[in-house]
């Protein structure tokens, strides 16, 4: 797919949204499109953090060993990211994901992309309070999980 192809499907993409054209433009000469097969590893915990990718169609779950089983801390689908630790030292991942069923998706270089953004520091600026939101956003979707798995604070398990 062309540099022109994947430019139009980041544009196209709600992360994306808003975006000067010139900050498009930068972003999607970091991309490639992949297809992911269901049960395919994106990365592993540990790992260097060398991309992040921006979902087009299926789904990936972020994951988490526990002694006795595999943790799933989130499914991301179409509109959805994945990964930000390749922004921010030491680029080592914090998790696993793993697409779940066949998964296309836009692998951003971050090397490329924090290069761009150290040139470029506006660019870097938009993107760092957007990757910002989505730590937000999903911390606070984990808060509502572990009230749903450990109950309110004060209540009793049964």
């Amino acid at each position: 797919m062309s540099t022109e192809g994947i430019r139009d499907l980041l544009a196209a993409h709600p992360f994306f949204d808003g975006l000067p054209e010139t900050d498009i433009d930068l972003i999607a000469g970091c991309g490639i499109n992949v297809h992911l097969s269901g049960g395919q590893i994106l990365f592993e915990e540990g790992a260097p953090a060398d991309t992040f990718y921006v979902v087009r169609r299926g789904r990936v779950a972020i994951e988490m060993h526990a002694p006795q089983s595999t943790i799933v801390l989130a499914t991301h689908r179409s509109g959805d990211v994945v990964g930000w630790s390749w922004l921010f030292p030491p680029h080592r991942w914090a998790f696993d994901a793993r697409a779940v069923e066949d998964t296309s998706a836009i692998a951003l270089d971050g090397a490329c992309l924090r290069a761009k953004c150290e040139d470029d520091t506006d660019l870097g600026y938009r993107l760092m309070k957007r990757f910002a939101r989505l730590a937000t956003d999903h911390l606070a979707a984990t808060r509502l999980q572990l009230l749903d798995v450990y109950g309110t604070p004060g209540s009793t398990a049964s």
